[in-house]
């Protein structure tokens, strides 16, 4: 049985938070153990099970930074400049994200990332264990039995405290359910989405505009597709659960290939292994998890998708995970006390988790109803003029939560404020012309402070 010491930690899951966190820690002098239930992808490849591309906005970025990750992060990242919105007619529409090539988002491969984050992990001084599935914990006498689904062999090991970086569907987080209920309830979105690829063209480069995040919005359903720097995209189905169509309807390889036909003809050609890979991979459900504790005294701590799981309409997910390894190193770091320290960062992180996860549900909204709809355009320009006109005050909703680190909680409160007033602006016109601008303006000043970037 291994022995815990003073400034040890136990993490249990080894994916991309599991890992920052523990070059965090590792780099910081503490002694760190890592079990994940999967074994080494260095080894057998990567066996995610989820969307092979991501989303890294500034937030994450910041995070790589502290944990010199993200040069050879970014040498393997594809730049996404906007929203490349398909049109029922098959006309196409760059949106971007933010004002020009400084104001981007990059597509990441989670496999290559998680295997980059492993090496560094390692490097720092962190231990590895694979093929350590969480079985129990006794809490009382700080012991934690894993199995190694291999052999079936168990192995006990003690701890000081243990971090749950291991996803959704946490061992830990049941763990501390069983010893003390967190307040835990999953909210499942009526939608579920599949998963399809574009490959490369038949000379190896890309089949579409490579810098952009696709979308085809159809209303109450959509694809989306995102690059890789193999060539390829992986392309999103998201669909109801029930009505026409859903995936109640759409069950088969000949009934998607007609719901291509029909509402996607464009991106058809683009999937000619649509067959297969509707046959292969199966729907996967979308859920947001809220726990009332992240931690149960100075024991064990949540943290990531372990802590608060999110629909991936906002692209934060990963970003907002590796937000909570930096938070939760530091406040290591400010206190002695472990207690007070998960305590602290529960605190500073909770109300910001709640934030993301509402924008995120709110922004599918918007990507499968609202980026084709002139009134959602026309706030958009409106939106950008009035960050021209009030730079540093009036920061648009997108840039506040991807290119910025202010917390997500201030981001959604002056986001509310800011489409309250493109909205009045905007109201019965159907262009700029028409707009107040002496009562816009007014209004601005009155709602909205100088909003200062968090460090």
């Amino acid at each position: 049985m291994n022995t815990s010491n003073d400034n040890s930690l136990t993490i249990v899951g080894a994916g991309l938070a599991g890992a920052l966190l523990a070059t965090l820690l590792a780099r910081r002098g503490w002694t760190i153990d890592v079990y994940e239930k999967r074994g080494d992808p260095r080894v057998k490849g990567y066996e995610g099970g989820r969307s092979i591309n991501l989303a890294l906005a500034e937030r994450g970025l910041n995070a790589l930074r502290q944990a010199d990750a993200d040069g050879p992060v970014m040498a393997q990242a594809v730049m996404m400049r906007g929203r490349m919105v398909h049109f029922l007619d098959g006309q196409s529409q760059l949106q971007r994200y933010g004002r020009d090539d400084s104001e981007v988002i990059w597509s990441v491969h989670r496999g290559d990332l998680n295997i980059t984050l492993l090496d560094l992990a390692e490097r720092a001084g962190a231990k590895l264990h694979f093929d350590r599935r969480l079985e129990s914990v006794d809490f009382e006498v700080r012991t934690a039995r894993f199995r190694d689904d291999r052999t079936d062999q168990p192995h006990e090991i003690g701890f000081r405290a243990l971090v749950g970086a291991d996803g959704a569907g946490s061992a830990l987080r049941a763990a501390m359910n069983r010893r003390s209920g967190l307040g835990e309830r999953t909210e499942f979105l009526d939608h579920s989405y599949k998963e399809l690829e574009i490959p490369p063209a038949p000379d190896g480069s890309f089949r579409i505009e490579p810098n952009a995040l696709h979308i085809w919005p159809r209303g109450h359903y959509m694809c989306i597709a995102l690059p890789n720097d193999e060539k390829t995209f992986t392309v999103t189905l998201f669909l109801p659960n029930e009505g026409d169509p859903s995936f109640a309807t759409v069950k088969t390889a000949a009934d998607a290939r007609a719901l291509f036909e029909r509402d996607f003809a464009d991106a058809l050609p683009l999937i000619p292994q649509l067959d297969e890979d509707w046959q292969r991979n199966p729907p996967g459900t979308l859920a947001t998890l809220y726990l009332d504790r992240w931690h149960l005294g100075g024991d064990a701590v949540l943290l990531g998708d372990a802590a608060h799981a999110m629909v991936p309409f906002h692209g934060q997910g990963m970003n907002c995970a590796f937000e909570d390894c930096v938070a939760l190193a530091r406040k290591l770091e400010a206190s002695d006390d472990l207690a007070a320290a998960f305590a602290a960062f529960e605190a500073d992180r909770k109300p910001n988790a709640a934030a993301i996860q509402q924008m995120a549900l709110e922004n599918y909204l918007e990507m499968r109803d609202r980026v084709d709809d002139p009134d959602f355009l026309l706030q958009r320009e409106l939106e950008r003029a009035l960050q021209e006109r009030h730079p540093g005050r009036f920061v648009p909703h997108y840039a506040m939560v991807t290119f910025m680190l202010i917390p997500y909680s201030v981001a959604l409160e002056r986001s509310d404020i800011q489409r309250e007033i493109l909205v009045r602006a905007t109201q019965g016109l159907n262009s700029l012309e028409g707009v107040d601008w002496p009562a816009v303006d007014a209004e601005v000043l009155a709602r909205l402070r100088p909003l200062q970037d968090a460090a």
